[in-house]
């Protein structure tokens, strides 16, 4: 059973490490929104629809507070916005153009099944898949994977995003304020996530470069977990915001640091445990799936078998490649 350790969820608190990685994507996150402002608009038309299966809610106040600017959004990318997880499709891509073999592909293929059926988001497990990621990337430019990842983004990500969630990103922006997504993906592939849907800006994992080379080390640790929380803290601060007043969506009990920091915390195609969490607390909550399964497994009702098929493949880009 020692194989699977990966699979069990570990509590982890703020540490040093990720402190400065919260830091860093707060830094970066701030400097890519200024190259946002006045890009191209949102793909496609949202729509509202989707609302928490189950009884309705409960009569709510207007929200979001049109022209209140010291508010603003954040929302968790996978499985919150978007169907599956970033890397994975980003991973996709880089198995396409021949970053890494098809020998690899079967021995990572259970892997990737079990990720995508247990709907559990380790973080040794994913500090491990960013390491593989970091080993591909290594030596590469990053104006080089800025322009893979739009063309990735168009293969694999387009038309994976929620409409509900993307229209209640869209009613923030609406309310004139700012939208953030939050993420464990590269800052790179999140910041093209957000200009492509017309958001603010994004906070990731940032990667160390130097001279517009990644050197293979990330600053701090991967964005996950407490490590979002204290980038949405270091954001809120630098932005002159009031957490009390701002809103934050995920879907994974992994963001219950970042979801408790808000006065509005939203369940978004919860897993169990934060489904749980968010009933105890009186959280609102939001599913965009469809079918008895997905609800209750916490993965979107797509995941059959070709996109675990798919999703194999893009393991390979993220597990440690064994020499």
């Amino acid at each position: 059973m020692a194989a699977l350790g990966w699979l069990t969820p570990r509590r982890r608190s703020a540490t040093a490490r990720s402190v400065l990685a919260g830091e860093a994507s707060a830094e970066a996150a701030r400097k890519t929104a200024q190259t946002l402002d006045g890009a191209d608009s949102a793909d496609g038309t949202a729509s509202a629809d989707g609302v928490d299966a189950g009884a309705g809610p409960p009569a709510e106040p207007e929200f979001p507070v049109a022209g209140d600017d010291l508010a603003a959004a954040f929302f968790d990318l996978d499985n919150t916005v978007m169907q599956g997880a970033a890397i994975f499709h980003f991973g996709r891509g880089l198995y396409k153009r021949e970053f890494f073999h098809r020998r690899e592909l079967a021995r990572f293929a259970w892997q990737q099944a079990w990720f995508r059926l247990a709907g559990v988001e380790d973080p040794e497990h994913m500090q491990d898949a960013r390491d593989s990621a970091l080993s591909i990337v290594k030596g590469h430019k990053v104006s080089e994977l800025m322009s893979i990842g739009e063309e990735i983004y168009d293969e694999y990500m387009a038309e994976r995003i929620w409409p509900g969630t993307r229209a209640l990103a869209q009613a923030h922006l609406d309310a004139g304020q700012k939208v953030w997504l939050v993420t464990a993906a590269p800052v790179e592939t999140a910041t093209i996530i957000a200009r492509r849907l017309g958001l603010t800006g994004a906070l990731g994992t940032v990667a160390e470069s130097v001279d517009g080379i990644y050197t293979g080390r990330l600053v701090g640790e991967p964005l996950h977990g407490p490590a979002k929380a204290e980038a949405v803290r270091a954001l809120a601060a630098a932005e002159g915001l009031d957490l009390e007043r701002c809103a934050a969506y995920s879907d994974s009990h992994n963001d219950i640091p970042m979801l408790s920091l808000v006065g509005h915390p939203y369940a978004i195609n919860p897993d169990t445990k934060l489904r749980k969490h968010a009933r105890a607390h009186d959280w609102r909550l939001r599913d965009y799936r469809t079918g008895r399964k997905a609800v209750k497994v916490g993965v979107p009702a797509a995941a059959g078998v070709g996109a675990i098929a798919g999703g194999a493949a893009a393991a390979i880009a993220l597990h440690r490649r064994r020499k």
